[in-house]
């Protein structure tokens, strides 16, 4: 059974000093994946841009360039998604074991699977290393099922890792968030990855939102939601599986993908580059996700 949804992303920066010219790369509009349609999706930004392209990138996400040249001092960006998305049914998985996954990313007895190798390689923040894989083992005796051992893994960093706002950035390093055992969904989502590529495992990381229940008794708050990431293993011959170790969960039908990387840095929602002489930004971002009725 599909659910749908209408999101809602507002990101607003407020500069010191005036900016000219700024450049922004956004990937805040969903794309479609095997169980997942966007139905509809609006993108405003303000100024308005000199200029503003929107295309694929290499990964197939839906990216919008857009360039400022008039002086600012603020910059307004409002996405709005209507996305229908279905639960990811594992029974086409089969029982494949994590050795046979990994092998068959390789190549190993076969062609390479050709999506899955740059998957399985370092990335610009994720690179594989012992710690990773010593970490994993536990989840990954030999011959146990690959989504089966990464379930595991998610529930162990679920329940290893605090979840704690504030404490990192975009920037901090991996190796620091995994000493400290501190973070957020992304640093979830690229531990988890730099324990499966330490297994020569195909994973990726995925950026998009999730359907989030309020307290008990109380009403959902607009605004409350926030962007979220997870990540993905590659079951060659199959597909990609996609696992929350932030909820302890494979992903569902209240997650909405935005887009697919090899980490953070390739699918950032509003990266780029500002010319100012301030030295001080205030950013305040508002994300919404609300289920649309089934008789809308």
């Amino acid at each position: 059974m599909a659910a749908t949804y209408r999101i809602l992303h507002r990101t607003e920066y407020t500069y010191s000093s005036v900016v000219v010219p700024s450049y922004s790369l956004l990937h805040l509009l969903p794309r479609d994946t095997v169980n997942q349609r966007c139905l509809t999706s609006t993108l405003h930004v303000d100024p308005e841009p000199d200029d503003r392209r929107d295309h694929e990138d290499f990964f197939g996400n839906r990216v919008a360039y857009v360039a400022i040249h008039a002086p600012h001092l603020t910059l307004r960006i409002s996405a709005e998604s209507v996305v229908e998305v279905t639960d990811q049914g594992l029974s086409l998985f089969g029982q494949q074991s994590w050795e046979q996954a990994r092998d068959g990313v390789r190549g190993v007895g076969g062609a390479a699977h050709d999506e899955g190798v740059q998957f399985a390689l370092d990335s610009p923040r994720v690179a594989a290393s012992e710690t990773f894989a010593a970490y994993a083992r536990p989840s990954f005796p030999p011959g146990r099922d690959v989504v089966e051992a990464a379930v595991d893994l998610s529930s162990r960093i679920h329940a290893d890792f605090t979840y704690a706002p504030g404490e990192t950035e975009v920037d901090t390093p991996l190796e620091e968030v995994f000493e400290r055992r501190h973070g957020v969904c992304q640093d979830f989502a690229h531990v988890g990855i730099a324990c499966l590529r330490s297994l020569g495992l195909a994973a990726r990381y995925v950026s998009g939102y999730l359907e989030t229940d309020p307290p008990p008794g109380r009403p959902k708050l607009t605004g409350a939601d926030v962007s979220h990431a997870w990540l993905s293993v590659l079951v060659p011959g199959a597909g990609w599986v996609d696992v929350d170790p932030t909820n302890d969960q494979l992903a569902g039908d209240r997650h909405v993908v935005t887009a697919y990387g090899r980490d953070y840095a390739d699918v950032a929602p509003v990266g780029g580059v500002i010319f100012t002489r301030g030295t001080t930004t205030e950013l305040k971002v508002v994300v919404d996700v609300a289920a649309v009725p089934a008789e809308a």
